[in-house]
């Protein structure tokens, strides 16, 4: 089930990045365009942790 909520979580945050990111962009505020641009890495490694946590399964 932990690898659902890292990939729910992970949806979360790439959206929620791309919309500060774009925000940031088209307002010409630097720092939220790179808060947003991290945000979308934060949930690209949490679809990576749950990716991991769904294959290796019940052996970890």
């Amino acid at each position: 089930m932990g690898e659902f909520t890292d990939k729910l979580d992970a949806g979360g945050n790439k959206i929620a990045g791309k919309a500060k990111e774009l925000y940031g962009d088209a307002t010409d505020n630097e720092q939220l365009e790179a808060e947003g641009k991290a945000q979308q890495l934060k949930g690209t490694g949490q679809d990576v942790k749950g990716s991991v946590k769904d294959t290796l399964g019940d052996k970890i």
